[in-house]
């Protein structure tokens, strides 16, 4: 994609946006919007998901708004800042029988300062949760976990997660895995605020790279979890 100045026509495009957040700025401009974030994110889709489907052919990879693009539109009506739009490109290839964000899958974000690339869960639906809690308990799953995420980590990956303060029933605090247990997601996370990096060298196939590393977790978890 380095023939659409892929991502900096679009992080000059969303740095424009944040300064004019506004609908009259927006809709003005819709020739940039299609051109330098709509056409380059379609391309993204494209590009990564058919690799990702080289390893996942069931992953969802749709090169529209509301499937694998998120929507700049925000809902503001239970929010106080009323600003009307999303600031960052946002793209997710999903896995699974769920819906989008109740599925595991790989997350691709840029925002003018800011890159990253994260596949796992990032909130576990009730019945997933449960599911993998009864998981954990299972010595040879939870063993391959642990060391999915140890390699990771010796990686420089970091595995972000939401926990809860108590040990759910069946873990106690000496247990191998109660950590583990207190997870309400489960994802591995590349980020980073060096964006010049890109000017050297392509971010579709850094992105590549990075997916692939986390590739392990991803089918960890359709695979015990779905």
């Amino acid at each position: 994609m380095k023939q659409l100045n892929f991502p900096f026509n679009t992080i000059e495009f969303l740095r424009k946006l944040s300064r004019n957040n506004n609908r009259e700025w927006f809709h003005s401009h819709k020739d940039e919007y299609e051109k330098n974030f709509l056409f380059p994110a379609k391309m993204c889709v494209i590009e990564l998901g058919s690799f990702i489907k080289d390893y996942f052919p069931d992953v969802v990879a749709e090169p529209e708004i509301n499937k694998s693009i998120f929507r700049l539109n925000r809902d503001v009506r239970f929010s106080k800042d009323k600003k009307p739009y999303k600031t960052n490109l946002g793209i997710y290839f999903w896995e699974g029988r769920k819906k989008k964000l109740e599925s595991s899958g790989f997350y691709f974000h840029i925002e003018p300062d800011n890159f990253l690339i994260a596949v796992g869960f990032y909130i576990f639906p009730p019945d997933v949760l449960k599911k993998y809690r009864q998981v954990l308990l299972q010595q040879t799953k939870n063993s391959e976990l642990y060391k999915i995420i140890s390699k990771l980590k010796k990686k420089g990956y970091s595995i972000e997660e939401k926990k809860f303060k108590k040990l759910p029933h069946g873990f106690y605090p000496e247990h191998p895995f109660a950590e583990l247990s207190t997870f309400s997601g489960l994802y591995a996370m590349y980020e980073t605020n060096d964006l010049e990096q890109f000017k050297k060298k392509d971010i579709i196939e850094f992105s590549k790279l990075v997916m692939k590393d986390m590739m392990p977790l991803h089918k960890w978890i359709v695979e015990n979890l779905a």
